[in-house]
């Protein structure tokens, strides 16, 4: 009897031609000689080379199917069992004796797993397989990829499937204090990401602790990036975890720049003669500040310095900008009135 190439690749008759090229691609990987260094294994990879050889065609597979070995070689008297006609001499059929030839063809390179993995080194393409492709993929640190099917259901005769697409990226507003931005902190946020198990398939829930540096002056709207933080799933690409920078309310100060803004709240009176003001700043300490001029409802005052850190050179801060809330009385008396009159020119 002749060899049962269906046997030697591990499926039944009848098999289609996408079982056949899973079930060479599968013993192919599991035999060759760079892999496993077990007795026979090197006879047992021409083997198999040979059932794909003969499988892999759809003409000699209809001749082995009808004729077996003996008649897919020429080996009944040159040609096929009685009723097989003529045809027999134009069967004959030699396996070309190098596996690794098959190898080369079916993946479409020497090395299958440089289209999926980058290594650099050098490579050597004379005769053979050069470098053992075993060797890499080893190294590359997915040793938890099936070998039965490492290039995944859309690796089919050297077709490569497409790469992963990332998952859009997670963004999160992060609130922070005028008095964070000022002397710049450290914060620590807790996220609870889905991580793939061992199996490459299913998922547990995890928590992660990321920690951000928030540096003097940072603006709002400054991007933190996090990269590939998100959920893992088994056919996309982490997404990006991203916090945005917004100022959180405070209630004394707005932000301007580099500079912060207060509003002061003064009487007509003052606002017209003339005081000192007492004011607040980012720092904790309070301020004087003299009224000698007139102050309408659209004066300012600036305060050198004690504003925020400029990103680029945090020894240099900007200004603390007073604004004036003029509080005029409900009612004067008339005698008052007189008396204002007399003092006030008209405008």
């Amino acid at each position: 009897m002749g060899k049962d190439y269906y046997k030697v690749l591990g499926i039944a008759r009848g098999a289609s031609e996408e079982e056949i090229k899973k079930a060479y691609r599968k013993m192919a990987l599991k035999y060759h000689p760079d892999k496993n260094k077990s007795p026979g294994a090197e006879e047992k990879f021409k083997e198999i080379a040979e059932a794909y050889d003969v499988l892999g065609d759809a003409q000699k597979k209809e001749v082995y199917d009808r004729y077996g070995e003996e008649g897919l070689k020429g080996g009944m008297s040159g040609g096929p069992p009685s009723g097989g006609g003529s045809r027999g001499g134009s069967h004959s059929y030699t396996f070309h004796g190098d596996p690794h030839e098959t190898f080369r063809m079916f993946f479409g390179n020497e090395n299958p797993f440089e289209s999926f993995f980058s290594f650099g080194g050098p490579q050597s393409h004379g005769g053979g397989m050069g470098r053992s492709p075993f060797f890499q993929f080893q190294s590359s640190g997915h040793d938890d990829m099936d070998v039965d099917d490492p290039f995944g259901h859309h690796m089919f005769g050297g077709q490569s499937s497409r790469p992963k697409r990332q998952d859009p990226a997670v963004v999160r507003e992060l609130l922070v204090s005028l008095e964070d931005i000022l002397s710049g902190t450290t914060k620590k946020l807790k996220i609870t990401r889905k991580v793939l198990n061992a199996d490459g398939r299913s998922s547990r829930t995890e928590d992660k602790i990321l920690t951000i540096d928030i540096k003097p002056g940072w603006k709002a709207g400054t991007k933190i990036t996090f990269p590939k933080e998100g959920d893992q799933t088994p056919h996309s690409v982490p997404a990006d975890v991203v916090f945005i920078i917004k100022d959180k309310p405070h209630p004394l100060f707005t932000r301007d720049g580099n500079d912060v803004r207060h509003k002061v709240r003064i009487s007509l009176r003052d606002a017209l003669c003339g005081a000192t003001v007492q004011v607040p700043t980012l720092s904790g300490r309070r301020i004087s500040l003299p009224l000698n001029d007139v102050v309408k409802p659209t004066t300012q005052k600036r305060v050198q310095g004690e504003g925020l850190p400029v990103p680029k050179n945090p020894l240099k801060r900007g200004d603390l900008i007073v604004e004036f809330n003029v509080v005029f009385p409900d009612k004067i008396p008339q005698a008052t009135k007189e008396i204002l009159k007399d003092c006030i020119p008209p405008s």
